[in-house]
């Protein structure tokens, strides 16, 4: 599977509430900061683009979408609307037309908010698609609450646990969970499609709060997919990131400015 047959998706539709003062998509902000740290240059996603391996990328959009349309115009992107805000799992399901008609044996799926992941580490996702029909990039952090962990077999990943159900299991089981999931996979394009229209045939209800009421919604997890591939007998493994800097989210100010440092440090380092 070489580099050239690989297609991206990058989720860009999220609204990152929790970046406080910034109204604009989260995934334009700048690594490089100027004024202040909303105000820079080298935007989040167009440093992602260039880190992915070659091949068609398509940018799922919804929040600001014609602001990430209009920053990325030149590049050369597909961009797929997610017209609900319905999880990743619909992130995926949004781009399912592009992912159906491309020409690549491989998929790689990534945030768009997790900026520091390194070109080495996405080629060896791909890489990794010699053995399994999917690939988890796991990563141990110092403290693994609120994350989902890896519940594996070996070197077979089974499932994903998110935090409200393995916080229950007993000390021996959590502690035996040490890889926590970062978001971001790479699998076979074909053998991955068939799979869509079982996760848009497995929505989850969830209760969250809009405009000062709680409301019932249908949203879809990425997640779900490796229990499906599980259940039919298809392995599905995972490649550990390099440190959790590397799969650090920018969901607020204080991951901005982290993000933006570890960049100055990488960037640094290049130039010794």
């Amino acid at each position: 599977m070489g580099e050239k047959s690989v297609t991206s998706i990058i989720m860009a539709a999220g609204r990152g509430s929790r970046m406080k003062g910034f109204e604009g998509n989260k995934t334009l902000l700048p690594l490089v900061p100027g004024g202040n740290p909303f105000q820079g240059s080298h935007p989040i996603l167009l440093h992602i683009i260039q880190s992915l391996p070659p091949g068609p990328k398509a940018a799922v959009v919804n929040h600001r979408k014609e602001e990430v349309m209009e920053a990325t115009r030149s590049l050369g992107l597909s961009y797929c609307e997610q017209p609900v805000l319905n999880g990743t799992g619909g992130a995926l399901l949004a781009a399912g037309e592009f992912i159906r008609t491309v020409d690549s044996d491989s998929l790689v799926i990534t945030m768009g908010d997790v900026p520091l992941v390194r070109e080495e580490t996405y080629r060896r996702l791909v890489e990794s698609l010699h053995f399994q029909p999917l690939t988890v990039l796991g990563f141990r952090p110092s403290d693994k609450r609120q994350y989902g962990v890896l519940d594996m077999d070996h070197t077979r990943v089974r499932r994903i646990v998110e935090w409200k159900y393995w916080k229950t299991f007993p000390k021996e089981t959590q502690d035996r969970m040490d890889l926590c999931n970062s978001g971001i996979y790479a699998a076979r394009r074909k053998e991955i499609l068939p799979y869509l229209s079982v996760l848009k045939s497995k929505p989850h209800i969830v209760s969250k709060e809009r405009d000062g009421r709680v409301v019932q919604l249908e949203e879809y997890f990425i997640t779900d997919l490796v229990e499906l591939l599980d259940q039919d007998g298809k392995s599905v493994g995972c490649i550990v990131a390099e440190d959790e800097e590397e799969v650090m989210g920018v969901d607020d100010l204080s991951a901005l400015q982290k993000a933006q440092e570890e960049f100055s440090k990488v960037q640094a380092a290049r130039l010794l």
